[in-house]
């Protein structure tokens, strides 16, 4: 499983499932660069476990909708850490949960250009670097959400429906690049974004565990378990899978 030599930038890697996968990797010996939007505490938390492993870090400050932002942290984490080989595309925000007649379209626009511009541009700029290595990875976390399309959350279905598309289209192109393209599909995880729909869509009075029974194997995902299957899929054991769409739902369909 080991990374040694390579180097991973996550988009929203200073808390949450970014966090976790930023620290998985850096367990397997992957260098480390870090995308946050605005909690730059966290980002420095995460850097600092991160080096605490032994490994390189460093946090960028850009917002992944913005093209030139995203092009600036790149040119700048090359200088700082070298080419990069591991692109997980993590970032995301929610949707406010209101059918689409009650959606303002500022909303659908700013989480659509999230969830799938920001990949798209992140990508755009990561894949002509990766092909100057031995191999590169792609990853895009999405959701659930993408299996079953509820109601009240247009926002939320399209960015993550574009980005699963940008990845199914993506893993064609670069496939003999030695670029492997996978996307994860993420359950409701116990991360502050997945506490607060918990209350929001489920009616949790104070902790989002209080749906373990509910979930598969008895408990609600933790960051960790999706942070394990990129890991993995980044890996040397990783020979041939690419252009897949993995559901993290713990057997709970």
């Amino acid at each position: 499983m080991s990374l040694a030599g390579r180097l991973a930038l996550v988009t929203g890697g200073g808390r949450g499932i970014g966090r976790a996968i930023a620290l998985g990797l850096a367990e397997d010996g992957a260098d480390i660069a870090i995308l946050y939007r605005r909690d730059e505490a966290a980002a420095a938390a995460t850097v600092a476990d991160i080096e605490a492993l032994g490994r390189r870090a460093h946090a960028y400050c850009a917002s992944v909708d913005d093209f030139d932002a995203c092009r600036l942290a790149l040119d700048a984490l090359g200088r700082d850490l070298g080419p990069l080989s591991i692109l997980v595309n993590n970032a995301g925000i929610a949707s406010r949960g209101r059918g689409v007649a009650d959606t303002d379209p500022a909303e659908m626009e700013r989480v659509v250009r999230t969830h799938a511009f920001g990949p798209f541009y992140l990508s755009h700029l990561a894949v002509p670097v990766m092909r100057t290595q031995p191999r590169g990875d792609i990853v895009m976390i999405s959701s659930i959400a993408t299996k079953y399309f509820s109601a009240n959350g247009a926002p939320y279905n399209m960015g993550k429906a574009a980005l699963e598309a940008l990845s199914a289209t993506l893993a064609k192109e670069v496939n003999r690049d030695g670029i492997f393209v996978n996307t994860v599909c993420a359950p409701l995880t116990a991360t502050e974004m997945g506490e607060r729909l918990a209350k929001a869509v489920y009616g949790v009075k104070q902790d989002i565990h209080e749906l373990n029974d509910s979930a598969g194997f008895g408990r609600i995902c933790e960051p960790e378990d999706i942070a394990r299957v990129v890991r993995f899929l980044v890996s040397p054991a990783n020979t041939y899978l690419s252009g897949e769409r993995l559901y993290v739902h713990g057997g709970n369909d």
